[in-house]
């Protein structure tokens, strides 16, 4: 299965006016956000990359064709560094295909700039290459393939520290919420997609505010809610504590480096399951 990562947002909460590294880019530890987003990938199994570049796309390019496995693995040295044997590696089994998809590109229309890359492809997963997560990503693949629907997310608690203020018809104030204690759940990304997504995407338009509200319309759209770990880095704040974090060796998302590798059996082509809310023709055969 491959997976899609999108790649070339300006990400404006995280630019300080010295740099044009894009947030995926951004050092986490001793490797860049979107490092530890294919890691995470690799680790379930999947290690064919398709990397929608975008604003500072030669940050990306250069970093993966001088990719340097010394900095995060063992090795043994001999004259003088002319002979270097690694040990471990990291990315020796991905295959990264890397897709220009342009500067103000609403990320719909990158994933479908990339439509051509996925011929074959059942099933794909899709995500933003900047959010860190511990979710069973093995078992949310499942339950998505044997759901029948066309796409599926990652359901998280919201992350804001907002407060909601409930008042009456007078405006007097009757209460005040933490946004957390509200049954209310956040778009984590974490994307599972059958083909179909297409043909509710056209040119242009964007996953989340036109793709996605039409799958949910049909009830072809599965969310997985997830309370573990997840988290983004939409601003330097959360870069800083992501890197602190990694740099005190708690490293939550890290999965690869305390269990081992797991993935989803995928038996042979088989009849699509029916989605939530839709009945098989065989259903109906029965019914008459």
């Amino acid at each position: 299965m491959k997976v899609v990562l999108f790649c070339g947002g300006y990400g404006m909460r995280m630019r300080d006016g010295l740099t044009d590294l894009p947030k995926p880019m951004q050092v986490i530890g001793d490797r860049p956000l979107l490092w530890h987003v294919m890691r995470t990938y690799a680790h379930f199994g999947h290690t064919e990359f398709i990397l929608c570049l975008g604003y500072g796309a030669h940050h990306v390019t250069d970093y993966f064709l001088h990719y340097d496995e010394t900095r995060s693995n063992d090795f043994v040295m001999r004259r003088s560094g002319a002979d270097v044997e690694m040990l471990s590696s990291d990315i020796g089994d991905w295959t990264i295909t890397f897709v220009h998809t342009g500067l103000e590109t609403p990320i719909g229309e990158r994933l479908r700039q990339v439509r051509p890359h996925l011929e074959g492809e059942e099933v794909f997963a899709a995500n933003y290459a900047d959010v860190l997560t511990d979710a069973p990503l093995d078992v949310i693949e499942q339950r998505f393939r044997e759901s029948g629907a066309v796409g599926s997310l990652l359901a998280v608690p919201p992350q804001a520290a907002f407060h909601m203020v409930e008042m009456d018809a007078d405006q007097r104030v009757e209460a005040i919420r933490p946004v957390s204690s509200l049954d209310v759940r956040e778009n984590g990304g974490y994307f599972f997609f059958r083909q179909e997504v297409f043909d509710v995407l056209d040119e242009g338009e964007d996953l989340v505010t036109d793709a996605l509200p039409r799958l949910a319309d049909r009830r072809e759209l599965l969310a997985y809610p997830y309370d573990g770990f997840w988290m983004p880095a939409d601003t330097v704040k959360e870069r800083s504590l992501l890197d602190d974090m990694a740099r005190h060796g708690n490293r939550p998302w890290a999965r690869w480096a305390r269990e081992p590798a797991r993935a989803v059996e995928v038996p042979a082509r088989a009849p699509r399951p029916a989605a939530v809310g839709q009945r098989r023709a065989a259903d109906d055969e029965i019914a008459s």
